[in-house]
């Protein structure tokens, strides 16, 4: 398959298609009338924001089978026409929705703590204590709109706070013991804070307007890293001068290019943004929350291992022969990996009302294999905020016990099989991990069954 790339991302994406086995062409300055000259000879495309991809873009795209956006929103694609010709979207919430979380909760500390108006006036001679006397984030209500990756990373950056955080969302169930799904009233009247993290869509653009403002019971604080087009900048300009919005920090501003590329295109600012930009209880940034160094290449993983997942080609009867010359490659399961919110506590539960021979670890159970041998399976629980089993986004992971770890590695490599690290070797097996067709982190295990007895 032959994909071209419209955006220049992290080098890692091209080269872990390329290993997959596709054909991999860029063009980042052609306009896009000259890109829909030569589209219908490309099965994919990556993007960014370069340029909208319309209904006049598609037709021309005549072979296309799937667009990837190296970033969260789709906004920038006809979604409802794309998907009448069949074709795949993939975006890469998961790659950046950490560094989001960082930066929401970064803005928000900045502002309750005047960093950015202090730092200023120490640096220009003045020694002004008691105005810029902060605000502790402990006992507020911070509410969160939009409660995807985005919003679910927020919401965890704040677990080491002692405040109460609700959400609000489309979707029904989806909070989690970071966030209390509320609805819009009750989130309007407790919160203190407001962080967005909506797409851009038609009921989110324009969204926070002057009659959204004052549906709060509370003067507030607001947090936008989401899309500039869903405040209204005249509306917030009002708020700030007139306190009902205390402060706010923008990622994200109503004025810029579909490509977050530029903003100060033109001499003449518009009247809201300038006055925007004269308020000291507001911060900005250029639309660079999800942009770290590490989002940079978590994002391209993301993106390479949908492609390849959907779009890989399938294995050659050269990696079948191998497949089949392998000693069998699963032999059973290793181990049940999923987190609780407290660990001791629930592995003493699981010993006092279920009679789990339970350690540090968990829990060992022995059975035999198909050759009479003892065999062990582990029962683990790990911590709500564990990293082990990203980037999966489950709250389980599963281990698989295996013959010859070295070779099964080998050969999933050869398939196009994303491995996650290197393999690593302890005195009770050797350990490798993979990612399946759903992005969920799966642990390998050569086991040394006699480690446990």
């Amino acid at each position: 398959m032959k994909i071209l790339h419209l955006d220049n991302n992290h080098p890692l994406l091209r080269e872990s298609l390329t290993t997959a086995g596709f054909e991999n062409s860029e063009d980042y300055t052609s306009p896009k009338s000259a890109i829909e000259q030569v589209i219908e000879h490309y099965d994919g495309i990556v993007i960014r924001s370069r340029f909208n991809i319309d209904q006049q873009f598609l037709d021309a795209a005549t072979n296309l089978k799937f667009i990837a956006r190296v970033g969260a929103g789709l906004e920038s694609i006809d979604i409802p026409y794309a998907e009448s010709k069949g074709i795949k979207l993939f975006s890469a919430p998961e790659g950046n929705r950490n560094a989001v979380g960082e930066h929401a909760l970064g803005m928000l500390l900045s502002l309750f703590n005047k960093l950015n108006n202090a730092d200023r006036e120490v640096k220009n001679g003045q020694w002004n204590r008691e105005a810029n006397r902060g605000i502790e984030l402990d006992g507020k209500t911070v509410g969160i709109i939009g409660y995807g990756n985005m919003g679910k990373a927020f919401a965890k950056k704040l677990r080491g706070f002692d405040c109460e955080v609700l959400c609000y969302d489309l979707k029904e169930d989806v909070g989690d013991e970071n966030a209390r799904q509320t609805s819009l009233e009750e989130l309007q009247e407790k919160a203190d804070v407001l962080s967005l993290h909506t797409p851009w869509t038609e009921r989110t653009n324009k969204m926070v307007d002057s009659q959204f403002i004052h549906s709060f019971k509370k003067p507030f604080w607001l947090i936008n890293t989401a899309r500039g087009k869903s405040v209204v900048t005249p509306d917030l300009v009002d708020a700030l001068k007139k306190e009902k919005i205390l402060g706010a920090g923008l990622d994200v501003l109503e004025y810029e290019k579909l490509s977050f590329e530029s903003l100060f295109t033109s001499e003449d600012l518009p009247k809201p943004l300038e006055q925007l930009l004269q308020l000291d209880n507001v911060i900005v940034s250029p639309h660079v929350a999800g942009w770290t160094v590490e989002s940079k290449i978590k994002l391209a993983e993301v993106i390479s291992e949908k492609i390849i997942a959907n779009f890989g080609e399938k294995p050659s009867e050269e990696i079948v022969e191998t497949k089949q010359n392998l000693p069998k490659r699963v032999t059973g399961i290793g181990g049940v990996f999923f987190k609780t919110k407290d660990p001791k506590a629930t592995k003493e539960w699981y010993k006092t009302h279920l009679g789990f021979n339970t350690d540090d670890w968990g829990c060992t159970f022995w059975w035999k294999d198909e050759q009479g041998k003892k065999s062990s399976t582990q029962w683990s629980t790990f911590p709500a905020d564990t990293t082990y089993f990203e980037p999966a986004t489950k709250d389980f992971m599963f281990n698989y016990r295996v013959e010859n770890l070295v070779e099964l590695l080998a050969a999933l490599k050869n398939e196009g099989i994303t491995i996650v690290g290197e393999m690593q070797e302890y005195e009770y097996g050797k350990f490798g991990w993979i990612i399946d067709n759903d992005g969920n982190k799966i642990e390998l295990w050569e086991p040394v069954d006699s480690a446990f007895l």
